[in-house]
């Protein structure tokens, strides 16, 4: 072989070696740092890792909330009508936080199927719910479109932090998400 290709042969093999390198690289770190999004219908049919961090989107059930009087421990349950699954939170919960509210939450599930989160996200008003957390409810039969049956009643809702024609007014599209 002719010494001037053997050169570019090499060339070629070192880089397309340091590409493969690069690629691997990349989607191990993508693959360790994604979280899914499971509703509780799926981890409550074991589809959710255990172990893993992942996101959990639901209604707080009603009557579920029970909060620890010695700490921020607060554990409640989230469902999306099909499935149910225990949620342990130990922290601050957002001021939308409240039975019959959507919410996002963000952790692991343990091997005894409860879901211990260390981030809690509650929808921002009564007009917006999240995508994921929609399509799991819509999946269950229970959200239908233009349907706003689904949302929490707004009795006792003072003090939560929401306005009821719209807590976002000033057009930037922001959201607690």
């Amino acid at each position: 072989m002719n010494p001037v290709r053997k050169k570019r042969l090499i060339l070629v093999v070192i880089l397309l070696g340091g590409f493969a390198v690069a690629v691997t690289l990349a989607l191990v770190v993508f693959q360790q740092n994604i979280n899914l999004f499971y509703s509780p219908a799926e981890i409550e049919e074991g589809e959710a890792p255990v172990d893993r961090r992942i996101r959990a989107g639901g209604l707080v059930e009603d009557d579920s909330v029970i909060r620890d009087p010695e700490s921020l421990l607060v554990r409640f349950s989230i469902t999306d009508m099909k499935g149910s699954v225990p949620v342990e939170y130990t922290g601050i919960l957002p001021d939308l936080f409240r039975e019959g509210q959507g919410v996002v939450a963000m952790g692991t599930m343990d091997d005894d199927g409860v879901f211990t989160a260390d981030q809690v996200l509650a929808k921002h008003d009564e007009e917006y719910m999240p995508p994921e957390v929609a399509e799991a409810l819509e999946r269950a039969g229970k959200l239908k479109t233009g349907d706003e049956s689904h949302y929490a009643s707004d009795e006792g809702g003072e003090g939560y932090g929401y306005d009821d024609e719209g807590a976002d007014d000033d057009g930037d599209d922001e959201s607690s998400y």
